[in-house]
């Protein structure tokens, strides 16, 4: 790897990392519920904390910044491992609240200068290139896989949730609208055809570019508000 790329790939890993949320929370009120996923749960703690609100009471968290489905590429405990220490933890897992998938897609856009071409360019004309949607097509088996040993462990419900369109800010990241849109609706279709009860949860016409904050990433706290009172209504009948 280049020296430019290490240096960029560190400034990538200090803003999914930094400041980002806590350690693994392997004893809660509520032991059968667990969240798995990225810095949108995790940066903040928010998300969580508003969905722990409504309930009253606390759930297993093991959310990491930076995470990836699958991949440890960055030194973050990815999506599948996540779930692996919470049955380590407790095996009696009921209901998963969770995301994963997006930094799969913007830690090359960032750190390795979009190699799967997943920005848009002006004269693209709003299509998404094939090499990306390859790369997206490969995330769609990744997660089938995931939410089947999920179903296979015995979990009963599982709650995806989606990404909303990142804006440009710290980072320039418009251009990801397209890719976007094809990994929710590939993420949608892994939920689908899963052998899971899993239900995905779309934020993309809910968070507008205030609920970003100045990263052009990560939700302020009206996002991670508006997140979840999207999920709200699929897991409190399943508490």
């Amino acid at each position: 790897m280049s020296k430019p790329m290490q240096i960029m790939l560190l400034v990538l890993s200090g803003l999914l990392t930094a400041c980002g949320g806590s350690s693994y929370t392997s004893e809660a009120d509520n032991n059968q519920v667990v969240t798995l996923g990225d810095s949108i749960f995790d940066l903040s703690d928010e998300l969580q904390g508003n969905l722990e609100s409504y309930a009253g009471q606390t759930f297993r968290k093991y959310t990491l910044s930076g995470a990836q489905l699958s991949n440890s590429g960055i030194g973050v405990t990815p999506v599948v491992e996540q779930y692996a220490q919470a049955k380590s933890d407790n095996a009696d897992i009921r209901t998963i609240v969770m995301n994963g998938g997006g930094n799969d897609i913007l830690i090359p856009v960032v750190a390795q200068f979009d190699p799967y071409r997943c920005k848009t360019r002006w004269y693209q004309f709003g299509q998404l290139s094939s090499k990306c949607q390859n790369f997206i097509d490969d995330l769609y088996v990744e997660g089938v896989d995931i939410l089947n040993d999920m179903d296979n462990d015995g979990v009963e419900n599982i709650i995806y949730l989606g990404y909303y369109y990142t804006k440009n800010a710290l980072l320039s990241l418009k251009s990801l609208k397209q890719a976007v849109d094809y990994g929710n609706d590939t993420l949608a279709r892994a939920c689908q055809n899963s052998t899971a009860d899993c239900t995905f949860v779309d934020p993309r016409s809910s968070i507008v570019n205030s609920d970003i904050i100045l990263d052009g990433i990560h939700p302020a706290s009206s996002g991670s508000r508006k997140l979840a009172d999207l999920v709200w209504p699929h897991l409190e009948p399943l508490l």
